[in-house]
């Protein structure tokens, strides 16, 4: 598989798992043909051209030839430059024969444009039956809040660290996201989970989930207690980052009871609570890993990758 083949059947992967009507996705590129159609020469220089088929900003090819044979890959939740180094020493001192180091949470240009694809939230939001006009406006200001939070990071430290040592480089953020979050919407759906515990049994019976609670970092109620119904279930996985802080009170008034997510600051669980929400913390790395493993199967339909773990990765298969 080419390096350009394994990024755009991502990206393709991340839109058959988006939880937005794919005719809402389809409106995005189209929009972003005509925006780029409207750029004049000199402004063209400066316009990220993925954005045309690829509507997930947080997912970019770093470093390398888009005709690289891709056979093994090395894969981490946070590849920076200690894995980077690792990756090069293991290719020449014990010839592993690395082609491509595959982070999933964003470096360079990747992690610049983070904030854009925060705006899906406000989709999903709507379809749990939060007013558009309310999510969006909330969620515009918590963009703007990430947008100037990532403004001073060095974005490029990592990424220079590949090109200087010629190894191809990607991050796979919001596809991979999607997939878990699809993945954990559809089985709440189906088996539908009476009381938090029978929702935290159901976590705990995934491979990755039940690995991490043995590293005790187990899924964790954190608002309500184990004997509450689960009602309403809101998975929120994917969208970049955490959404807006003052959007629980309009989650509760749309007839969500309870909220799945990676991870909360104290502020937005402070703000769940006060909305009287139940919070289930499935874990971060896990839901990581969930989601890179739902993704890679997809990608192992059509070809076989060897895969080498580290930084929290641990590769498990669902598809053999």
């Amino acid at each position: 598989m080419k390096l350009e083949q394994l990024y755009k059947k991502a990206i393709q992967i991340g839109i058959n798992n988006d939880l937005r009507d794919k005719k809402e996705i389809e409106k995005i590129l189209i929009e972003e043909k005509e925006n780029f159609g409207k750029l004049k020469e000199d402004e063209q220089e400066f316009y990220d051209k993925d954005k045309l088929f690829n509507p997930y900003a947080d997912t970019r090819i770093l470093n390398g030839d888009l005709n690289t044979d891709i056979k093994k890959v090395i894969v981490g939740i946070d590849m920076e430059a200690g894995e980077i180094l690792l990756t090069h020493l293991l290719n020449k001192t014990q010839g592993k024969n690395i082609d491509l180091i595959i982070a999933h949470h964003p470096e360079g240009i990747a992690l610049a444009r983070l904030y854009e694809v925060m705006k899906l939230q406000s989709d999903l939001l709507a379809s749990y039956g939060i007013t558009l006009s309310v999510a969006e406006q909330l969620m515009e200001k918590r963009i703007g809040e990430i947008e100037r939070r990532l403004m001073p990071v060095n974005h490029s430290r990592s990424v220079d660290v590949a090109k200087i040592l010629g190894i191809p480089m990607m991050c796979i953020h919001t596809p991979a996201d999607n997939c878990v979050t699809n993945y954990l919407k559809k089985l709440f759906e189906k088996e539908k989970p009476y009381k938090l515990k029978d929702l935290i049994d159901k976590l705990r019976s995934i491979p990755e989930y039940k690995k991490a609670a043995k590293l005790q970092a187990p899924p964790k109620i954190v608002s309500g207690t184990e004997n509450n119904k689960c009602g309403k279930v809101y998975v929120d996985m994917t969208g970049g980052t955490e959404g807006s802080k003052e959007i629980f009170e309009k989650c509760a008034q749309s007839g969500i009871s309870t909220l799945v997510g990676m991870h909360f600051s104290e502020e937005h669980l402070e703000n769940a609570k006060n909305a009287h929400l139940n919070v289930v913390i499935a874990g971060h790395i896990s839901s990581d890993v969930l989601g890179l493993n739902l993704l890679f199967d997809e990608i192992e339909k059509e070809e076989t990758i060897e895969f080498l773990s580290i930084s929290g990765f641990e590769r498990i298969r669902r598809n053999q």
